[in-house]
């Protein structure tokens, strides 16, 4: 898993695949974000594998990440905003049906 200790300033340390790793960067809270997503995939990749090899494993997780990344960047933006307008309408009527339950709760009302 990755953890993180505290060390210079501008630094993060973070274990990856049992490996410890000493970066710099202006985030360090992302910088811990992507080795737990590192360390999560090699892990994910070593237990599905039939393989030891530290490198071997570290290759196929990159293979899967870059694969995660070239998905992201294919997806049609449209899609995306078609798939939010729906969510928004369906998240509308249910706040509404609560507004109008509530509504009727306090005017005394049945429900």
């Amino acid at each position: 898993m990755a953890e993180e200790t505290r060390s210079k300033p501008g630094y993060v340390t973070v274990e990856i695949y049992d490996q410890i790793y000493h970066l710099s960067g202006q985030d360090q809270d992302h910088i811990r974000d992507l080795a737990a997503r590192v360390d999560a995939k090699m892990r994910a990749v070593a237990a599905l594998g039939h393989t030891a090899d530290s490198l071997r494993v570290a290759v196929l997780a990159a293979l899967n990440l870059a694969d995660e990344l070239a998905q992201a960047r294919s997806a049609d933006p449209r899609l995306g905003r078609e798939r939010a307008a729906t969510l928004r309408v369906l998240l509308d009527g249910v706040l509404d049906d609560e507004q109008q339950g509530s509504q009727q709760d306090s005017s005394g009302d049945p429900v």
